[in-house]
């Protein structure tokens, strides 16, 4: 059982460091998950769980920005714009999940896609940076345009490609149409919320909910420790970004991307 704890407090680490910044959860668990796994259908639900914890650490992190109620009316007034638009930018995730979420986990969820999509996100993550001119049109998530956060959330639909990384797409896709970094990836972990909420949902209602006591035990364990590590991490983001760019996340990208297609054709060969 010690194993196994060591096992949860590890993964729920790397989904805390990994979920919200622009290096692909996916491309991380896809390695250490050649070490480090549980029995196919309970990482699945681990998996799903974990990433609760990591949503649990962007409502914390942010309730002044995400509870309405009790504040003054202008204050509520934004907030609740600052959620229908979050609503409307996630309802692209809703529809093309819905319809697409199947044929892509049986046929692209590989190393060779993951290692491309880390590849080719890490590039386009430099390109912007390096762009001399960027024309800022936001300087809050409340100002972002209906349709704006629609095109971002119908640009989070990219991540459903494995390795491309949820925060990455919604980053990229804020800051090519007009947004601050700040406000970029404060979108990107607002859009977080009801995204991986609904894909938890439906993930559990299709592989089911049911639990032994050590296996209920290892999951407040891994959901514990994403939470913890993810909270820190949003922290450490929102202060990053105020004086440096992604830059070091496209070329981190691009090594991990070329380590997972390396380390999986030395398997197969």
């Amino acid at each position: 059982m010690i194993l196994e704890i060591i096992k949860a407090i590890v993964l729920g680490i790397i989904e805390g460091l990994t979920e919200f910044l622009p290096v692909s959860s996916t491309g991380h668990l896809i390695l250490i998950n050649e070490w480090i796994h549980f029995s196919v259908s309970f990482t699945k639900m681990f998996d799903i769980v974990i990433q609760l914890g990591a949503i649990l650490a962007v409502v914390v992190f942010f309730w002044n920005k995400l509870w309405p109620f009790g504040r003054e009316e202008a204050v509520k007034k934004e907030i609740f714009t600052v959620w229908k638009k979050t609503i409307v930018g996630v309802i692209p995730a809703i529809i093309i999940g819905g319809l697409l979420g199947s044929f892509i986990e049986a046929k692209l969820f590989n190393p060779y896609v993951v290692a491309a999509a880390l590849v080719v996100g890490g590039i386009i993550l430099i390109w912007i940076e390096k762009k001399k001119e960027r024309l800022v049109h936001f300087d809050s998530v409340a100002s972002i345009p209906w349709l704006t956060a629609f095109y971002i959330g119908l640009i989070q639909c990219l991540s459903m490609v494995p390795g491309t990384s949820r925060a990455a797409a919604t980053i990229i896709g804020a800051l090519i149409l007009g947004a601050s970094r700040s406000v970029a990836v404060e979108f990107s972990f607002f859009l977080a919320i009801p995204t991986m909420v609904a894909a938890s949902a439906y993930s559990l209602l299709k592989h089911g909910f049911s639990l032994s006591g050590s296996e209920a035990v290892l999951l407040f364990i891994g959901f514990v420790a994403a939470f913890l590590v993810a909270f820190f991490v949003i922290r450490f983001l929102m202060k990053y970004i105020k004086s440096h760019d992604f830059r070091p996340f496209g070329y981190y990208r691009i090594v991990l991307g070329i380590v997972v297609l390396i380390y999986f054709l030395i398997k197969v060969l």
